[in-house]
């Protein structure tokens, strides 16, 4: 029989000093209820503490829930992470040098937790190289605190890669749908599966305690051996929530997990505002045939675009968690996908990503610079880290990064094919030199990469010289409204040409994609440029 033992009981389990480990991915498969008991024991005890974590991307509600509500000095001393947005908190930490904090690259942090199963040493990869992972920058090190080099160049064959060193982690907290009476684990209503069997695996060979919340029990034998994923005997301890939600927004949606598929139909258009425009202009970019990834923020908005046009069937939208097909999701429901096509463990997605696998990817920019260098990883008081971002940049033949032209207050409306800045926003987002390089134009112009940006009033490509611009919107001023708010200069095509008015009416602009495929991947000496 299993061990069942209330949350409290589990946080009690935690010593001062363990390498802890979450599973959980946004805001799906988080063990919340084992979280909240943990941070109710340190606000009462102080104890435990200085733990290091260690979560493969960001795990929260930007300011509540999941891992914030372990953001406290002294409970936690250092932190591994893919991402923090949406822990904000944690961020301040690491911002005020109160903890030590690493970020390394979301899809890395998936290949570290197969590492831990099996006791090898870390990652190398090519992934990073050239970024402010590369120890020649900062080696995802995110403050003066952190001093410990995890991060080593190295040259196999005469080429470069990156090492990235794997913590030992004794405790883990995860999460499942059903247990049955002996511990076998399903994730049938969960939304992603994410690395969750290779944490228990690492935990479990570690000598830890593996722990797993679940929304109910069920008789031995009773679950197919396909839908298990996590074997019993890799659990120690088991914590009963029925009430569990899927996601952060939603209590259980049977779409979301493949129990039941719904119409596109019932999906609603979004409003017509500049990052609608954004994301229609980045559908056009799309192919027949195309297997896509689609990052947070702008490049969310996409599907809804693809469902409203009708050409959801003609592409293969995947998000990093391991969903593939479908319309994903956004906000609070990003990571997860309406009716998707397969679920797979988070850490072979990014094995396609990085091979070069896919066709075209859409992100978002904080920063540009004349070179086609993108920040966005850290800007103002934001230290977001890379999430999936640096592994799928460095993989896809054609990247298409989207955002407003600038930021802070910006008021745009959108009328009659037409674009009317009423005001314009404080901060330039295009700059002389980025913060910190998320994303090298050069490595991408050495490797034969496709790169479009594209805002709200202008559109730019990535050649051999760097940017130029190629399109600009609809009653949009070249001088007033796009190169007097770039902080560097900027070629202009001889072939300049308007964006299209579609972009800019309500209804659907009748997108097909009658077009050829797009190529095969990258080539090897490409990636491993």
């Amino acid at each position: 029989m299993i061990s069942l033992i209330t949350a409290r009981e589990a946080a009690a389990l935690v010593k001062d000093g363990d390498v802890l480990t979450v599973g959980g991915n946004g805001g799906t498969g988080v063990p919340e209820s084992v979280l909240a008991a943990l941070e109710s024991r340190f606000q009462e005890t102080a104890k435990p503490e200085g733990l290091t974590l260690f979560h493969v991307t960001g795990i929260g509600a930007v300011t509540e829930s999941g891992l914030c509500r372990l953001a406290y000095p002294g409970l936690i001393s250092c932190v591994y992470g893919g991402n923090f947005g949406l822990q904000l908190p944690f961020m301040k930490l690491i911002r005020e040098e109160q903890i030590e904090g690493y970020n390394f690259p979301q899809g890395v942090m998936t290949q570290l937790c197969r590492a831990m199963a099996g006791k090898q040493p870390g990652v190398i990869t090519h992934v990073g190289l050239h970024t402010y992972m590369d120890p020649r920058h900062e080696g995802g090190r995110m403050n003066a605190r952190t001093r410990e080099e995890r991060i080593s160049l190295l040259e196999l064959d005469g080429r470069e890669y990156l090492f990235y060193r794997a913590p030992t982690p004794n405790i883990a907290f995860l999460r499942g749908t059903s247990a049955d009476e002996d511990g076998y684990v399903s994730m049938e209503h969960e939304a992603t599966t994410r690395e969750d069997l290779s944490l228990a695996q690492a935990v479990h060979n570690a000598g830890g305690i593996v722990i797993c919340q679940v929304k109910r029990l069920v008789r031995r034998g009773t679950l197919h051996p396909q839908m298990v994923k996590i074997p019993g005997f890799l659990i120690d301890h088991f914590v009963l929530e029925p009430d569990q939600k899927q996601t952060y927004a939603t209590q259980y949606d049977p779409s979301r997990c493949g129990e039941t598929r719904v119409p596109i139909s019932t999906l609603r258009p979004d409003p017509l505002t500049e990052r609608r425009v954004i994301a229609r202009r980045a559908a056009l970019e799309l192919r027949s045939g195309d297997v896509v990834n689609l990052g947070v923020g702008i490049s969310a908005m996409i599907p809804n675009v693809a469902a409203e046009e009708g050409i959801d069937e003609h592409i293969t939208l995947t998000v990093e968690s391991g969903v593939i097909g479908g319309v994903p999701g956004y906000a609070r429901e990003f990571g997860t996908a309406y009716n998707p096509r397969a679920i797979i463990d988070q850490p072979y997605q990014f094995d396609f990503y990085d091979g070069g696998g896919l066709n075209c990817a859409f992100l978002s920019f904080a920063e540009v610079d004349a070179q086609g260098n993108v920040n966005v990883t850290r800007f103002g008081d934001r230290y977001d880290g890379s999430g999936g971002f640096i592994n799928i940049t460095q993989g896809a033949q054609r990247l298409v990064f989207s955002g407003t032209l600038t930021g802070g207050g910006l008021d745009v409306a959108v009328t009659d094919g037409r674009l009317q800045i009423r005001r314009e926003g404080r901060l330039r987002k295009f700059v002389p030199e980025v913060g910190q390089i998320s994303f090298n134009g050069r490595l991408a112009r050495e490797r034969g990469q496709d790169v479009t940006f594209i805002s709200e009033r202008a559109v730019f490509k990535l050649d051999a010289e760097g940017l130029v611009l190629v399109e600009i919107a609809p009653g949009a001023d070249l001088q007033a409204d796009v190169l007097e708010q770039i902080g560097f200069p900027v070629r202009v095509s001889p072939d300049l040409k308007p964006m299209d008015e579609r972009l800019f009416r309500n209804g659907s602009m009748g997108l097909d994609l009658r077009h050829p495929p797009a190529k095969t991947g990258i080539q090897e000496e490409a990636i491993n440029a």
